[in-house]
């Protein structure tokens, strides 16, 4: 593996002639790692999470590369993919957006392309709504065919209008469960709950997801098409010690008795099991693709590594995506500022949110950590820094860096070979 020292050397003369703050990805480490998550999955689908990439053009090559399909965070952003020549598209949230819910149910082209999220009737009936709505101005329904005119009212940009030939075909739903991992010790108002996972769903047990499947498989217009159980406990969580990993394994067989059981309350409900089951994440892709009724796995984060993933003993971290800042003042020996760099990540706030200094020898302060117009560094050991002079970071996740930087350079070597919009140099912004 390269070295620090000589990662920040290449990037910097590959970065030579573009002002900082830069946005870089590594175009070699960035097809190394598709290929490496696509070996870690073992033949199992693995649908790409675009919301850790947010660069359409980066999104295009992992598909190229082999990945199966897209997973958005909004229904906006499955449309805006589908105008762009998409055609499986996964919602991986439940969506209360009523104009991109009208834009779908007007698009037959959207529709088969498009499985929305739903873990409660709420979601459903707007679903409903949208198709009541539409049969008002005159759109035919499933199983009919849409007339050639212009529906009235304005459909999202990048969603196409259907033409006079096209069939009508359902909207797609798949059931969000809640895949934590929850043991209970005691008996009745006294006994106690350990949750192991996100709060996300509130279906968790077989016959609560069975209830929503018959609601589904009641709502003309509609159809489901598969579940999802994303197991944050397992993939979004480094192997920090043992405990941790005996959590994970627990975790796993608690997750396949489970799963299974879930699939085989839907295929009661509604007559058929799901033809989509999907799972995992960067973390877990070995674990939930070897998973009984399994059909694809999700992976996003694995193309560019954050910082985050340093943690991990199931893959080699190979970092990818970085961003360059200047130096812009010496206020004293052994320090340096840098101009902008105020880029923490989501989730609960902490250092381990912060940006993580690539140029060796330097770190942030605990005072001012990475600030909005400045962060100042503190030299540990590395090269004296002058002004004008590149500093490299890493982003504690994934897509997150891009909402900061409109386009990207891609690098191969000490070279830029490409300049690309991200999501919003395209002037889009979903979550």
């Amino acid at each position: 593996m390269e070295t620090a020292e000589a990662l920040t050397r290449r990037l910097t003369r590959a970065t030579g002639g573009v002002p900082g703050p830069v946005a870089v990805v590594d175009l070699d480490r960035f097809d190394a790692n598709a290929a490496d998550l696509l070996r870690r999955a073992g033949g199992t689908p693995v649908r790409l999470a675009a919301k850790s990439v947010r660069v359409r053009a980066l999104v295009d090559r992992a598909l190229a590369a082999g990945f199966t399909g897209i997973m958005t965070t909004s229904l906006a952003e499955a449309l805006w993919h589908v105008g762009h020549g998409a055609r499986d598209l996964l919602v991986g949230y439940p969506s209360v957006d009523r104009e991109a819910l009208a834009a779908l149910v007007r698009d037959p082209r959207a529709r088969a392309a498009i499985t929305v999220m739903v873990d409660d009737e709420a979601q459903l009936a707007l679903v409903e709504e949208s198709l009541r709505d539409a049969a008002a101005l005159g759109v035919a329904l499933p199983g009919a065919a849409l007339p050639g005119a212009a529906l009235p009212g304005a459909a999202l940009p990048g969603a196409a209008l259907p033409g006079a030939d096209d069939a009508v075909p359902p909207v797609q739903v798949c059931l969000d469960v809640d895949a934590s991992w929850r043991l209970r010790f005691g008996v009745g108002r006294r006994a106690l709950t350990f949750h192991a996972g996100t709060r996300r769903s509130p279906l968790h047990d077989p016959a609560d997801v069975a209830r929503l499947a018959a609601r589904v498989a009641r709502t003309p217009g509609v159809t489901l098409r598969g579940l999802m159980t994303y197991e944050a406990q397992i993939a979004g969580i480094p192997d920090a010690s043992p405990v941790v990993r005996a959590m994970k394994r627990a975790s796993a067989r608690e997750l396949v008795g489970r799963r299974a059981a879930v699939v085989a309350a839907v295929r009661d409900a509604v007559g058929h099991e799901p033809a989509l089951v999907n799972a995992g994440g960067t973390g877990s892709l070995e674990v939930s693709a070897a998973a009984p009724h399994v059909t694809e796995v999700t992976a996003g984060s694995g193309l560019y590594v954050p910082a985050t993933f340093d943690g991990y003993r199931a893959f080699a971290p190979r970092p990818a995506a970085f961003f360059g800042l200047d130096v812009v003042r010496i206020p004293g020996d052994g320090w340096a500022t840098a101009y902008a760099g105020g880029y923490p990540a989501s989730g609960a706030a902490g250092r381990s949110r912060l940006p993580r200094p690539v140029t060796p020898g330097w770190a942030l302060t605990g005072r001012e950590g990475a600030g909005e117009v400045q962060t100042p560094l503190r030299r540990h050991g590395g090269e004296p820094l002058r002004v004008g002079d590149r500093v490299w970071f890493r982003h504690a996740k994934a897509g997150e860096l891009m909402e900061r930087f409109t386009r990207v350079h891609l690098v191969r070597g000490d070279e830029v070979v490409d300049v690309v919009p991200t999501y919003r140099g395209e002037g889009r912004a979903f979550a």
